[in-house]
């Protein structure tokens, strides 16, 4: 029951995850991404029900159901579907960062950016913040690649600091 299919970013985060942590449900999924990259990818939890279908159909992930009770989906990832992860982690890209920022939205439709400023700034500092303890609670123990994208995580609220601090003034 294999066919080809396109595979997406959401795609090779269903595989990363399942990869990095086992067997997992699309709940399990949807846990994972608010608790790692959730600050720095967004997506629609309604595709961390659907993707695993998707990719267990292509022979990218396996799936088990349980029994009885409510008949949960397992997934598992496949050769295949190692394949492509590390196909696709070998690939460097030139995509820039896309910016969704509902503030900024505002200011460009004409909102006061002073105004904004003062709900934006506290906002980030309590974003650094949390950034920052959790590089001093797990920083030793973090494995390199969530490392450097909490670094990354850190530099980007330092600048939305002094953005928005040159805003407020």
């Amino acid at each position: 029951m294999s066919s080809e299919i396109r595979l997406t970013p959401t795609s090779y985060i269903v595989l990363g995850l399942i990869e990095g942590g086992g067997e997992a449900t699309p709940y399990d999924l949807k846990q994972a991404v608010a608790a790692s990259l959730g600050d720095f990818w967004s997506l629609q939890h309604a595709q961390l029900y659907t993707e695993p279908e998707r990719l267990a159909g292509a022979g990218y992930l396996k799936e088990r159901r349980e029994e009885g009770g409510r008949r949960r989906r397992h997934y598992a990832i496949t050769a295949k579907g190692r394949e492509a992860l590390r196909d696709w982690l070998a690939e460097p890209t030139e995509e820039l960062t896309e910016l969704r920022d509902l503030a900024l939205l505002k200011v460009f439709f004409g909102a006061d950016a002073k105004a904004m400023a003062a709900a934006q700034l506290p906002a980030h500092e309590r974003q650094l913040a949390a950034y920052e303890e959790l590089r001093r609670d797990f920083g030793k123990v973090m494995p390199k690649g969530p490392g450097i994208t909490l670094e990354a995580g850190i530099a980007a609220e330092r600048i939305w600091i002094e953005f928005w601090s040159k805003q407020s003034g």
